[in-house]
């Protein structure tokens, strides 16, 4: 039997236009949002809608308000705030299985849909990286492995996924640094390069084995430690 079509209340449309406005980027994280008369304005509302959908988006955890100070753009997608939560009642391990499961297909795809700027580019980032590393600079070295894992995955030209991994990889952003505080060393770094390196070769088998044995690596870490979050 043929269900009736739900159609969005005036407060749910409201919110989706905000909503859109973060996840676009137009209403970027921590900026302050346009004040309540000139949203009344632009979106044809009244005051009472406007506020029960900016109500609906901080409980969402986009927005956020500032007392006396105005209303914040908190988490750039619904889809973070929920991984941010779920992630913080997890153990290291549990995401570091979630990353393996990303990142190898992240690589899979990029080795077989890589462009040449893009393999230019992630050899530039391995340069940044290393340059890092033969600096000593710990918190460069783990900003540039966020950024390099993360150019891997933009080469896939999967945009789920992107998006996937982008949040998954802020949210679990302490375990990720405290794990490459523990490998920060020169056998990491070389499985690093000949990732970045099969990608560039458009070695979609040989890039799936390596993120297995860095992420091997990083299991490893773990046993070490006890298995306790990082």
């Amino acid at each position: 039997m043929l269900q009736k079509t739900n159609r969005l209340t005036l407060v749910e449309q409201v919110a989706l236009q905000m909503e859109r406005q973060i996840e676009s980027g137009k209403w970027a994280v921590g900026m302050r949002i346009p004040a309540e008369p000139e949203l009344m304005v632009e979106l044809n509302v009244s005051r009472n809608t406007l506020r029960e959908a900016v109500r609906a988006l901080i409980h969402a955890g986009l927005l956020k308000t500032k007392q006396g100070d105005g209303t914040y753009v908190s988490s750039s997608s619904a889809l973070g705030v929920v991984l941010q939560k779920r992630i913080m009642r997890s153990d290291t391990l549990q995401t570091l299985e979630v990353r393996h499961a990303l990142e190898r297909e992240g690589a899979h795809l990029a080795a077989q849909r890589r462009t040449d700027e893009e393999a230019r580019e992630l050899l530039l980032q391995l340069e940044r990286w290393e340059g890092a590393a033969a600096r000593g600079d710990m918190d460069a070295i783990v900003t540039e492995d966020i950024r390099l894992h993360q150019g891997i995955i933009a080469a896939s030209h999967n945009e789920i996924l992107i998006e996937l991994y982008n949040h998954i990889a802020d949210a679990s952003q302490d375990s990720i640094t405290s794990l490459t505080r523990y490998e920060a060393d020169g056998d990491f770094l070389e499985m690093h390069r000949q990732l970045v390196q099969a990608i560039v070769d458009q070695d979609a088998d040989r890039a799936v084995a390596t993120v297995h044995r860095y992420i091997a690596e990083s299991k490893a870490v773990l046993e070490v430690k006890g298995g306790e979050r990082l």
